[in-house]
């Protein structure tokens, strides 16, 4: 089962009591979890409750509590006493050496444990594609959001060593809200177009084979991104002051 498959799932309980093992158990309510924070389901500041996750779940607040434990440890969750469990807040001057270790490992993800292509992995990025065509007609900020994480996972997989995608993943998710809270309505349409010629153009690469251009495409992308939400922060700073 697939992330895209467990947080798609409107019945999470179900899902769990089908689960074989409790480490299924536990990454299926991690997964969940730390979607919700990244697609802004719950946005920066939200107080979680235990005993309202535990009823929507059906489980105890033990496995829970370990899955928001490693939240926490991600950066995704603060544990205050007197108050509880809140979602962090976003800050793009914080995230800034994050964006900068992700440009190098997004490189990496090309030369290091290649993975073969296959008609799988090429039906994955087809998909995409044409997900992303639709969402370039109709913008869309939470279709946006689901795209990109989907995206980040089927990119993943062009490498099969194991150390390099744990830690892109990881950094990945500290950083994946700041669109979604940075980039104003109007702004929108113009980044969906942007993201959706990247999806494009690697998976064209994909296509042939070529991982380590769609690795250097990925990090070009990642790199002007980052340069444009440094822009429309200070522009955003400036008007406030204004």
């Amino acid at each position: 089962m697939t992330d895209q498959d467990i947080t798609a799932t409107a019945d999470v309980a179900d899902l769990l009591n089908q689960a074989a093992s409790a480490q299924e158990r536990f990454q299926i309510m991690y997964s969940v979890l730390r979607d919700r924070i990244c697609m802004l389901v719950y946005p920066p500041g939200t107080q979680l409750s235990e005993e309202a996750l535990a009823s929507e779940f059906g489980v105890s607040r033990s496995p829970l509590r370990k899955a928001l434990q490693i939240l926490e440890a991600d950066g995704l969750l603060l544990s205050q006493q007197g108050v509880g469990t809140l979602v962090t807040e976003v800050d793009l001057e914080e995230l800034a050496q994050v964006y900068e270790l992700r440009l190098e490992l997004n490189e990496l993800t090309g030369r290091l444990g290649p993975r073969s292509l296959d008609s799988e992995l090429e039906a994955t990025f087809n998909s995409l594609k044409i997900r992303a065509e639709r969402l370039s007609s109709t913008p869309d900020r939470a279709v946006f959001a689901r795209l990109n994480i989907d995206f980040f996972q089927a990119f993943l997989q062009l490498t099969l060593n194991m150390p390099l995608r744990e830690v892109s993943e990881k950094l990945f998710y500290k950083t994946c809200r700041i669109w979604l809270t940075l980039i104003d309505e109007k702004d929108l349409p113009t980044e969906v177009a942007i993201f959706c010629g990247e999806i494009a153009e690697i998976s064209n690469a994909v296509r042939l084979g070529d991982f380590q251009a769609a690795a250097l495409i990925r990090r070009a992308h990642l790199s002007m991104g980052f340069n444009r939400l440094k822009t429309a922060t200070r522009q955003s700073t400036d008007r406030k002051a204004g």
